[in-house]
């Protein structure tokens, strides 16, 4: 304000009302930039928490959507208790799934707790994570869930493969577990 001040008392009164324009937009400009410093320490922070939600193998995955593939339509899910919970070596599943492996596909609804998780692998990606493992659920096999997560934007993608059945893929979100 004084550096403002004594600029005003030494220019001339014609040029003033430019000159206070430009400091304007120049205060506004740097509130700009601050705001996406901000933003970038937010979205770096967010990514540093996905990473350690994935590193710690306890997360819930929270689908959106899903879908029969390789072509099926895409099914908007907004039941808040569809999750897939890791924690502590065992699975907490309860997903609406799509058996069989020609058209007409049955909808069931998979519900069950299985502390047998078996071939569970991790490795970084340049998007963000890809986990891979085992269970049984219902049947004799071992159903193989793969998530491809993306750390900068929060997001993944969960597919449950049998052999008897097709894939089938579900979009969603990461969650830390309470």
């Amino acid at each position: 304000n004084c550096v403002r001040s004594l600029l005003y008392l030494t220019i001339d009164s014609t040029i003033q009302p430019k000159l206070y324009g430009y400091i304007k937009r120049f205060e506004q400009m740097s509130d700009s930039i601050n705001r996406i410093e901000r933003r970038a320490e937010r979205m770096a922070e967010y990514e540093k928490f996905i990473d350690s939600l994935v590193q710690s193998r306890n997360f819930e995955f929270n689908p959106q959507t899903v879908q029969q593939l390789p072509a099926g339509g895409t099914t908007l899910l907004s039941n808040p208790t569809y999750t897939v919970t890791l924690w502590r070596g065992s699975v907490d599943v309860c997903l609406p799934y799509y058996v069989g492996y020609v058209p007409p596909y049955r909808y069931v609804l998979i519900n069950t707790v299985t502390p047998n998780v078996t071939d569970y692998q991790i490795h970084q990606t340049s998007e963000g994570w890809t986990v891979v493992f085992k269970c049984p659920l219902y049947a004799t096999g071992d159903y193989t869930f793969t998530f491809d997560i993306n750390s900068r934007l929060g997001g993944a993608t969960l597919t449950i493969s049998y052999p008897w059945y097709s894939p089938v893929q579900y979009t969603g979100t990461l969650s830390k577990i309470y």
